[in-house]
């Protein structure tokens, strides 16, 4: 969340940040309740020191004193419900986007950064990856519906070792300081440290109120809740790579502390009924290698950048033709304050599809957390990034469709 003083010293900021952002919080309500909540504090204060003095002057409890004691009471009740209101709309107010966002409504304005890599000439019309991943018995969606439902499927033989070859080669190139380093000289971001990232197999399941810290608990409709147990199933590794250092200070000299992270993610795809529908794009259940960075303030935008180098690297290293994407105001999520994708060339399709994602937080979600650093005597938050590393599924696709054969094979890139 936003620091209530940075609200209330650049309202029309903010203002324009939930405009451009599409949030519907009212910023002046939110304004009103916060000195509302200050001038009930500033008097519950004042009654709370008149009590202290009477203390003193009487012995025993006179009825001046529980006139007083009554007063303190309703002032607090009154404050923690006017406390407790405030944070909800604090919780609604998003992060102000950085000032070379592109300024969108949704994403038909996000901005295309960048081309990279040649589109590969067939000699053969290709054809879109489930003709070619069912013919192979390599991917069933027909008997996942049948077992588990729409939106399911089964990754076998050829797919499910390239899942996992996948994944290693992900885990080779963010834990190796040399590979890593290379990458950061490669993007002119030689400052960068090439410290290498930690792997983790994080959990699956997470408590609403750390989701909520995270700022990733809504859409809740889009989440899948265990009632039982009064649980959710994380959409993204990052939902539990985050809260990692949940209330905890860092020693300057520690930072950046990053994360590899590989774990299944379930989505309800609650807002996208009649979208991919078919195959293996967009499911409830899908693996992912997610990246998590914990970094200092005047950082984290070359941070971001590099994370971004190291996403590019992985797609140069497969052959596969990509944009780099610039995501609007009205495409981000309320934690950004600057996002950029990675869309992969199918030919299949004959388009570009998302396959990584990247975003800057700064100290949105590190607010929430209570995920500080402390330097030169003073503590402050740190900023915090997390993007994808390999979205398995859309990955395999991109082999798929990029590789495939007039004879219907697949040639597995070289890496």
């Amino acid at each position: 969340m936003l620091d209530i003083k940075y609200i209330r010293e650049n309202p029309d900021v903010v203002k324009k940040a939930v405009k451009v952002k599409n949030s519907k919080v009212d910023v002046d309500e939110l304004l009103k309740l916060d000195s509302e909540a200050r001038q009930l504090q500033t008097q519950a204060d004042a009654k709370r020191a008149e009590q202290k003095l009477k203390s003193k002057e009487a012995r025993g409890e006179s009825p001046e004193l529980k006139a007083l004691k009554t007063a303190i009471q309703e002032f607090e009740k009154q404050e923690s419900e006017l406390t407790a209101k405030l944070h909800e709309l604090l919780c609604q107010v998003p992060n102000i986007p950085f000032a070379d966002v592109p300024v969108g409504k949704d994403e038909s304005e996000n901005v295309v950064a960048r081309e990279v890599g040649v589109k590969r000439v067939f000699g053969f019309k290709p054809k879109d990856y489930l003709s070619v991943a069912e013919a192979l018995d390599i991917v069933d969606v027909k008997t996942s519906a049948e077992v588990s439902g729409t939106r399911f499927g089964y990754l076998k033989g050829g797919a499910a070792l390239l899942e996992f070859a996948l994944i290693q080669f992900a885990l080779s190139v963010f834990t190796s300081q040399e590979k890593l380093g290379a990458i950061a000289a490669a993007a002119n971001l030689s400052t960068i440290s090439a410290k290498p990232f930690v792997p983790v197999v994080p959990p699956v399941m997470i408590k609403p109120a750390v989701l909520q810290k995270m700022a990733r608990l809504d859409p809740a409709d889009d989440r899948y809740h265990i009632p039982s147990d009064d649980l959710y199933l994380v959409g993204s590794a990052e939902h539990t790579l985050g809260p990692l250092h949940m209330n905890h200070t860092f020693a300057e000299s520690e930072l950046p502390v990053r994360y590899v992270g590989f774990s299944t993610s379930f989505r309800r795809e609650s807002g996208s009924y009649g979208r991919d529908t078919k195959g293996i794009i967009r499911v409830h259940q899908f693996d992912k290698v997610e990246v998590e960075s914990f970094c200092l303030s005047e950082t984290s935008r070359h941070e971001q950048d590099f994370i971004v180098a190291c996403q590019e690297y992985l797609w140069q290293q497969l052959g596969i033709p990509y944009q780099v994407m610039s995501i609007c105001t009205g495409d981000m999520g309320a934690p950004d304050a600057r996002q950029i994708d990675i869309n992969a060339w199918m030919p299949g399709q004959g388009t570009y599809r998302e396959v990584t994602t990247s975003d800057l937080n700064t100290d949105y979600q590190a607010r929430r957390l209570g995920t500080r650093v402390k330097r030169e005597g003073k503590t402050e938050y740190v900023h915090m990034i997390d993007a994808t590393g390999f979205a398995i599924g859309r990955t395999l696709i991109a082999i798929i469709e990029n590789y495939q054969q007039a004879d219907g094979s697949i040639n597995i890139p070289e890496v």
